[in-house]
């Protein structure tokens, strides 16, 4: 547990305002550079500050590099376990002034770990993974649209869009590979993943920009940060269908796929799916079994790779 002396500080972030619950006051900021600027330099005026404020699509990344550049403390925590903790507390009504009350109160309660500040190549490599998987999604649908052009002009126009496409996706995939050179961990890693049978190095780039914990985690974490262990439902007598959700949604997309090519292709997994299938569980379900495993799986080998120079440094000592 932390020490009491934190002065946990509520900020809820929108795209234009930062609401601000500090010492029981409410301030309304221009989520803008100089607005920011100062709000850390007040925020280091009190002794103890820890700002807590919830992950919002990128909103708050600006406001979280700030602080991190202020040397204040953030936490960036999970929006719906802090309406959890507000409905807790009898709270149903929703406004920026509640939201910024609620997340100082949920600091007093829960008094989270701080966010450690990403590095440049993380930053990077998550702007362009998600860049990436947006060209590849507007690729697809322009591809299925293109049996309904009967006009030579627009199917000219057409074949345009799709190469100019394949020539961004292919530009962002370059940048990617000159990244990975400067990073050589990052190299490791992704080397480490893609070496398993059914993940790609797409798969791979993915999955490390969005789950950088992966390889510091047990089984049970891992399975839960990407939203893929199940819930249990049962009272008295019933027995719920037991469900996935929560977590990290781009993590899960990407280890779907992941889990169709495995299932087939990847002998440990392969067999593992059939026993399911054998057993009469849905084929869903088992490919849901196969993507927990794989991600079990790729956390044991991050570890391991984490583990090689200590082991190494042991033997030659």
């Amino acid at each position: 547990m932390k020490s009491n002396t934190a002065v946990y500080v509520g900020v809820d972030v929108a795209k234009a305002t930062l609401q601000v619950h500090v010492q029981g006051r409410q301030t309304e900021l221009k989520n803008a550079p100089a607005a920011r600027a100062q709000l850390c330099q007040k925020l280091q005026a009190v002794a103890g500050a820890h700002v807590v404020c919830e992950a919002t699509g990128g909103y708050e990344r600006n406001l979280v590099g700030a602080l991190h550049k202020a040397k204040i403390p953030v936490s960036v925590v999970n929006p719906a376990q802090v309406r959890a903790a507000a409905q807790a507390q009898g709270q149903r009504a929703k406004t920026d002034r509640i939201d910024a009350l609620m997340l100082t109160n949920y600091g007093q309660r829960y008094q989270p770990q701080p966010t450690p500040p990403a590095s440049q190549v993380q930053r990077q490599l998550v702007d362009l993974t998600q860049w990436l998987k947006q060209l590849i999604a507007a690729q697809a649908t322009a591809k299925t649209q293109a049996e309904h052009h009967h006009d030579s002009f627009v199917r000219k126009q057409h074949q345009a869009l799709l190469d100019c496409y394949q020539a961004q996706i292919q530009a962002v995939e370059d940048k990617l590979q000159a990244l990975l050179k400067q990073d050589q961990e990052l190299q490791q890693r992704v080397e480490a993943l893609d070496a398993i049978e059914g993940v790609g190095s797409r798969t791979a780039l993915l999955i490390l920009a969005h789950m950088p914990e992966l390889g510091q985690l047990n089984r049970q974490q891992a399975a839960a940060l990407a939203g893929l262990a199940p819930w249990t439902r049962e009272s008295g007598t019933m027995k719920g269908v037991r469900c996935i959700g929560g977590g990290r949604p781009e993590v899960r997309l990407a280890l779907y796929m992941s889990a169709l090519s495995a299932a087939r292709y990847n002998p440990v997994l392969r067999a593992f799916y059939q026993r399911l299938i054998a057993k009469g569980k849905l084929p869903k379900v088992a490919l849901t079994a196969v993507m927990r495993k794989l991600l079990i799986y790729m956390n044991h080998k991050l570890k391991a790779l984490a583990a090689q120079p200590i082991l190494t440094a042991q033997v030659q000592s």
